[in-house]
């Protein structure tokens, strides 16, 4: 009974600072917005980066005019290091048939040569358990580290760019994360404080004739609530539109065949959603705690 007086309370603020409380919902939902839009960007990327673990190898450069035997040697060195599930030897003929299989309709760019320019390689595929980028690069150090080898190539350099812009974008996300849970959570503060003093002689009244602190202020808690549940989940609502329709009118066959991209898990939804309102309570807070102290 008395959480359903509260309720009607809370309800009847909402309507009659109808201005305040737009503000303060639109500010919850784009705040919501724009840290949930960098979440499904950093799942969605986690994906990709997982599905290119699953199919790295390292392709190990063999010197010039290495004896067979030993070649035969360094596979058989390169078989005994730890994290390696299968290596392949590709000799250089091998090598320019599968390069001219992959030009099938630039063959008149290979027509003018007069001796294969390929090395003989090694094809080192990593075990599951080893697909880790820090794993495959002391791999790869060791590796090269042979007098038999000229190089050795694993996208090692643009991964690094991909996944130092990856941390920086972790790190940005974070930030503003954090600054509009501030500024969120300063706007509610400051709403509820302007409709507290806009009843500040209710609230006397109301105190002079025995209500208690909670009695008080138990509207503006579920107002806080209400604001904060309803921008998170407007916030979601909105981001998972623009999903559909990205889905729905950008061709992402060439991806399909990796992964599949995937909008936010219900748990983490409910998290952003629990923390939308957590917002709005705690925008309440400070503002009551100060008011209550007066």
């Amino acid at each position: 009974m008395m959480n359903r007086l509260f309720l009607k309370r809370a309800l009847k603020d909402l309507r009659d600072n109808l201005l305040l409380n737009i503000i303060t919902f639109t500010t919850i939902a784009l705040s919501v917005l724009i840290v949930s839009t960098f979440a499904l960007f950093m799942i969605n990327t986690g994906k990709i980066i997982h599905s290119w673990e699953k199919g790295v190898r390292i392709i190990v450069y063999i010197k010039k005019d290495v004896p067979p035997t030993d070649v035969d040697n360094l596979k058989n060195d390169i078989q005994q290091m730890q994290g390696v599930a299968e290596i392949q030897f590709i000799s250089k003929e091998a090598g320019l048939e599968r390069l001219k299989k992959q030009m099938k309709g630039q063959l008149s760019l290979l027509s003018n040569l007069t001796d294969n320019p390929l090395p003989d390689t090694l094809e080192v595929w990593v075990s599951p358990e080893n697909r880790d980028w820090n794993q495959i690069e002391m791999l790869a150090i060791h590796i090269e580290s042979s007098h038999l080898v000229e190089d050795v190539e694993y996208g090692q350099d643009w991964m690094k760019r991909f996944t130092g812009f990856l941390n920086l974008f972790k790190v940005t996300g974070g930030v503003m994360g954090g600054v509009f849970f501030m500024a969120a959570v300063f706007i509610i503060a400051n709403t509820i404080r302007l409709m507290f003093y806009s009843k500040k002689d209710e609230m006397r009244i109301m105190r002079l004739v025995g209500a208690t602190d909670t009695f008080i202020t138990a509207p503006f808690y579920i107002q806080g609530l209400i604001l904060g549940g309803g921008g998170g989940i407007t916030g979601i609502l909105v981001l998972y539109l623009a999903y559909i329709m990205i889905i729905a009118n950008v061709d992402l066959n060439f991806v399909s065949f990796y992964f599949t991209i995937q909008f936010l898990p219900f748990t983490t939804l409910l998290v952003i959603v629990m923390f939308s309102m957590l917002t709005g309570w705690m925008g309440c807070y400070l503002s009551l705690k100060q008011f209550l102290k007066d």
